[in-house]
């Protein structure tokens, strides 16, 4: 198998400048027809943050391949959806993409949206890559649906064996979003699965759905009230903040750890000194010296004037997989076949690839912590 690479050329892209010059060079044998692409995610709401910085990835992969001549010398417009984290919402602009003629769909970025839509994205077989779902509820599955990012299996398991490692936490009180059951739960039971297994206990669960009427100052008293040594949160970043100033006021001391959903910049932003000493497990590296990194961390921070963060970075890489797969495929062959043909991946921060499901194999996550309001690489 080849070994291929999202390698991210250095500079600034005149992405205007080249799409009307590539439009203009067309005008005396008619302009092409455009290769269309679509994203899915939740762009407004309490998950905003991962939508938001998912599409504007997108739009960086997508100007990068127009830069370069686009798919075969067509264009690519990208698409682009709400999904409002609903998933009625979510299958009715699946559909739409679908009739508009996308080729393959960048998306969604919640794994309760993804289960939903998958099976609507496969019976039309329109590709479906999504850069940061992880439920386990979609591994295994000969279907159209590839994933980025690594299951809730490799990240709780490892969230669970550094606690139990440091010694840290053993007997602890979890507390799960049920908006987004097909993540949550799956996080919970498999970080439950490691944590037993090495001596720890749950003692206690509290679920709760995100946007409704919860009493996040009650929901934390229930879960102290069993007397942890450790909290558990896996929520949004939103909600993972609030639960954190909450948890702050009745105990300053008590350890918690995090889920990988909850660990965007708006945690930060929303969380202030109440996430500091806060723990959290991913696959990404905010300070990682990749060159290909720095090169689109500078970019997207010049174009959006903030950190990419996890989404974005693994979006821009859905997106290149798509565009880079487009760019390959021959006549009569699917995206999907590209895409499983494919061997090592390199990446802006480190290397991936696809198994016979399209679910991905990356290096072992990290665990980091939240020091002077950044997040730092622990171990």
């Amino acid at each position: 198998m080849e070994n291929e690479s999202l390698h991210l050329q250095a500079g600034t892209w005149s992405s205007l400048l080249t799409a009307a010059a590539l439009v203009f060079s067309m005008l005396g044998c008619g302009q092409p027809e455009s290769v269309r692409i679509g994203f899915v995610g939740g762009t407004s709401g309490r998950v905003a943050d991962l939508g938001i910085a998912g599409r504007d990835a997108v739009y960086l992969a997508v100007e990068r391949c127009n830069d370069e001549g686009g798919v075969k010398g067509r264009p690519v417009q990208l698409i682009t959806r709400d999904d409002e984290q609903d998933p009625g919402k979510a299958v009715q602009v699946v559909r739409e993409l679908i009739d508009l003629g996308v080729v393959a769909i960048i998306g969604p970025m919640t794994s309760s949206m993804a289960v939903v839509v998958a099976p609507v994205a496969d019976a039309a077989g329109v590709l479906l890559m999504s850069p940061t779902v992880t439920s386990e509820e979609l591994s295994g599955k000969d279907d159209h649906f590839f994933r980025i990012s690594s299951t809730t299996r490799e990240y709780a398991a490892r969230s669970a064996s550094y606690q139990l490692k440091s010694g840290v936490m053993r007997r602890v009180a979890a507390v799960y979003d049920m908006g987004n059951r097909s993540f949550t739960e799956n996080w919970l039971h498999n970080f439950q699965r490691v944590f037993h297994e090495g001596g720890g206990e749950i003692i206690h669960v509290e679920a709760f759905t995100s946007g409704g009427d919860t009493n996040h100052l009650e929901l934390c008293r229930r879960l102290l009230a069993s007397r942890p040594d450790g909290v558990l949160i896996i929520a949004n970043s939103m909600d993972s903040a609030i639960l954190c100033q909450q948890v702050r006021k009745l105990d300053p001391r008590i350890p918690v750890t995090l889920a990988d959903w909850g660990a965007t910049e708006r945690l930060i932003e929303l969380g202030g000194k109440a996430v500091e000493g806060v723990t959290v497990v991913q696959t990404f590296d905010r300070n990682s010296p990749s060159p290909d990194y720095q090169a689109f961390r500078k970019l997207y921070m010049e174009r959006f004037q903030r950190e990419p963060g996890f989404p974005g970075v693994y979006s821009f890489e859905a997106a290149t997989v798509v565009l880079e797969a487009l760019r390959k495929q021959g006549p009569g062959q699917s995206l999907k076949e590209v895409l499983l043909a494919r061997g090592r991946i390199e990446g802006l921060q480190n290397a991936f690839s696809f198994d016979a499901f399209g679910d991905v194999q990356r290096p072992e996550a990290s665990i980091s912590i939240v020091r002077n309001g950044e997040f730092v690489v622990l171990d």
